[in-house]
């Protein structure tokens, strides 16, 4: 137990590095291109990492390769006879995080309900891109894509992080495939993080800086020394060589207008880490209130890792809400 903060604190880091160097990179992309794996290398022991990081949720019932128009989605699910009738989950994983990030989710909602958790179409993990992705609203046509590929028809979408941007512009251009849409410290989706965050980021990404100095600063944004828990923790580890090995090209989004939050028509759960928010803290949960008749929260003691710090009461939570909406 006395690890799991540090290890949290890792991940929260990792993830902030991983979206400083997307936001810090882009802007000189002289061309759109797609996703890719900078080195045969790179992407083995980042495979290796993923592959120890799933062992800690589940084994899936099934797992498929789902084309769309972007490439092709790695989707893995747990499924049950038992579950008829109840609306199915999917999960949508914040960036470089993949299917592993929900472990916590996956083993306690699967219990209830099918679950499908995506790798997103143009970031690391199993799925590959083959066209670009120049527009926020495409993200949401590749989980369209998916979704139909998959044959389901009405599902409670949950995004975390990127995730939660993706799930968004899902549910705005196809609102009538989701029954609820869960939004857990969704990045850049309602506000912008605090610009503290950037400065630090910043050093940890520029490629000539020392590694000793890299890791300051990532002390700086996660509050722990990263060289002591980087390597025993194969979801850290993971996130960390998606970062350091995957170019990724999707579009880094902007929040949403009023007027798109105010015009959303399904049910929506929107929960903010209390302290280290990447979602964009109490700025964020006012936006999310524009939402007609939206749930919103703040979780107390938790980071941008919020669906891994807040663990089965989360998921307890979203059950609860779930079950009025069917």
């Amino acid at each position: 137990m006395p690890r799991r903060r540090p290890r949290l604190r890792l991940l929260v880091t990792i993830i902030v590095l991983a979206l400083a160097a997307m936001t810090l990179v882009r802007p000189f992309t002289s061309s759109p291109t797609v996703g890719h794996w900078r080195s045969v290398e790179g992407r083995q022991a980042y495979l290796s990492a993923y592959d120890e990081a799933m062992r800690a949720l589940p084994a899936p019932t099934a797992t498929r390769e789902v084309p769309t128009r972007y490439g092709t989605a790695d989707v893995a699910a747990w499924t049950s006879p038992d579950h008829r009738g109840r609306t199915p989950v999917v999960l949508l994983p914040g960036t470089r995080s993949g299917i592993p990030m929900w472990a916590e989710q996956v083993r306690e909602i699967s219990r209830h309900r099918d679950v499908y958790a995506f790798d997103a179409v143009g970031d690391a993990g199993r799925s590959t891109q083959t066209v670009p992705i120049t527009e926020q609203a495409q993200q949401g046509d590749w989980v369209e894509d998916a979704l139909a590929g998959l044959g389901l028809a009405r599902v409670h979408t949950v995004g975390h992080s990127f995730g939660g941007a993706t799930a968004m512009a899902h549910a705005r251009s196809h609102p009538g495939r989701v029954a609820g849409l869960t939004l857990l410290e969704p990045a850049f989706t309602l506000a912008y993080p605090p610009p503290a965050i950037f400065l630090w980021a910043t050093v940890a990404t520029l490629p000539f800086v020392p590694q000793s100095w890299r890791d300051h600063a990532l002390a700086r944004i996660g509050g722990v020394d990263v060289s002591e828990v980087r390597s025993d923790d194969p979801m850290g580890r993971m996130i960390d060589l998606a970062t350091a090995h995957y170019s990724g090209h999707a579009p880094t989004p902007a929040p949403v207008g009023e007027d798109v939050l105010r015009s959303l028509p399904m049910p929506v759960y929107v929960a903010i880490a209390d302290r280290d928010s990447l979602a964009g803290g109490e700025k964020a949960a006012e936006q999310a209130r524009l939402i007609p008749g939206a749930t919103v929260q703040t979780w107390p003691n938790t980071t941008h890792s919020l669906p891994m710090q807040a663990g089965p009461a989360l998921t307890d939570r979203l059950e609860s809400w779930w079950s009025v909406l069917k």
